[in-house]
């Protein structure tokens, strides 16, 4: 099972970057002991905590018949890491 889907970058997470707190779409599956330790295998650092939520899937209208679809639901992971350690990915190129 892989825990980790993908980074969330977005300018809220950027923004929470700077504060040692990266945000990423996980399994929906994963607990926290999983993610932790899935994010400290990839990138190399010491989490602090995680904050996980499951996002309700966005309803969407499709084709002329105003059929109604619903995108899935999905979790997200807010992870803090040590004051000294960071994920170059979140980085910004503009200081």
């Amino acid at each position: 099972m892989q825990t980790i889907i993908r980074p969330i970058i977005s300018e809220k997470s950027l923004r929470e970057a700077a504060f040692k707190k990266y945000t990423f779409e996980v399994n929906p599956q994963a607990n926290k002991t999983e993610i932790k330790g899935a994010v400290e295998r990839l990138f190399g650092v010491k989490v602090i905590s995680v904050k996980t939520s499951i996002v309700p899937g966005k309803k969407y209208r499709m084709g002329k018949k105003r059929q109604w679809g619903q995108k899935s639901d999905r979790k997200k992971a807010i992870v803090a890491v040590k004051p000294d350690q960071k994920i170059e990915l979140f980085e910004s190129g503009s200081k």
